[in-house]
């Protein structure tokens, strides 16, 4: 009589996935969990009052989670002049937080599905890059889009073996010419996405940082073959980083950033990781929104950033 009342069942399903979801996602980052912000209660559990020595273990304590020395210092100095209290030191924390990453701008991934939308990704070599295109791949294609990945990384012959594998893995189509020039697979592939009628692009590149001129030079030639091939495709450049290099990842920032305008960083390995702090350095620093997190190892496990979630997880 009374059922009315109730949610129907597909809604109770949805709930319960999502909250399902939601624990996982907070099992990934406990470690910088930790490392953010239980450790900083820790210190300021039963003091009445932040005073300097206790102040330093706080920066100490931020370093350590990677957040940077230079934002580390900050927020401390912030705690000093707003007078935070020991008791409140958790809620000014996750304001300090939200703000860095709400600065940073938007953490959705452009796509429109009328148009073709193209992820040139870039990154160093041994960071996750060419797993990450293939789970992108991946949910690319169980989302419904006709997908293509381009072989752009032919300086390493074992690359373009890899992203093969991974392109039979997500079921998707690849254009590979071993031992051509880079920006030449990337226009041939840009050439049958467009006459084939592709949804996505996905552009694997180069990530060699021995010799740095070379790697930016072809990354802007890659780049122009992209904007004259292709002007109105949406465009995303994304830099995948390891998580567990911490700040490490800022100096590859820097690098990239000088060879194409990043829109997006893709974090790796983000699941077991202490360092996932070095996502308000990046946010911070280079004003780069973090859009994709790799979070296992099964094909599937890579999520849309989503500022709020990472927020409510650190610090639930």
């Amino acid at each position: 009589m009374f059922n009315f009342f109730k949610k129907n069942e597909p809604e109770q399903n949805l709930e319960t996935e999502k909250k399902s979801a939601f624990q996982s996602f907070k099992d990934a980052v406990s470690k910088t969990s930790d490392a953010l912000v239980s450790n900083i209660l820790n210190i300021v559990s039963n003091n009445e009052k932040l005073d300097e020595f206790i102040l330093d273990d706080i920066e100490t304590q931020l370093i350590k989670a990677d957040l940077g020395v230079d934002l580390a210092v900050s927020i401390v100095e912030k705690i000093k002049e707003k007078d935070v209290k020991p008791n409140n030191i958790k809620e000014f924390l996750k304001s300090e937080f939200e703000n860095i990453l709400n600065e940073a701008g938007s953490n959705l991934l452009n796509y429109s599905p009328d148009n073709l939308n193209i992820y040139f990704v870039v990154g160093v070599n041994g960071a996750g890059k060419t797993t990450l295109i293939g789970k992108l791949a991946h949910k690319f294609k169980m989302e419904g889009s006709k997908v293509l990945l381009a072989a752009g990384d032919t300086f390493r012959a074992a690359a373009e073996e890899q992203l093969d594998i991974w392109s039979k893995r997500a079921n998707v189509d690849i254009v590979r010419e071993d031992k051509a020039d880079s920006a030449s697979v990337v226009y041939r592939a840009i050439e049958k996405a467009q006459n084939e009628g592709y949804n996505v692009l996905i552009i694997d590149t180069a990530g060699r940082l021995q010799n740095k001129f070379n790697l930016i030079e072809e990354l802007k030639k890659i780049k122009n073959v992209i904007s004259k091939k292709a002007p109105n495709a949406v465009l995303e450049s994304i830099l995948v980083l390891d998580a567990n290099l911490g700040q490490n990842g800022l100096s590859q920032a820097k690098v990239f950033k000088e060879a194409v305008e990043l829109t997006g960083c893709a974090l790796t390995k983000l699941d077991g990781s202490s360092k996932g702090g070095v996502i308000f350095s990046i946010a911070k620093e280079y004003n780069i929104p973090v859009k994709l997190v790799g979070i296992g190892e099964k094909i599937d496990d890579i999520k849309n950033f989503d500022k709020s979630e990472f927020i409510s997880a650190i610090f639930e």
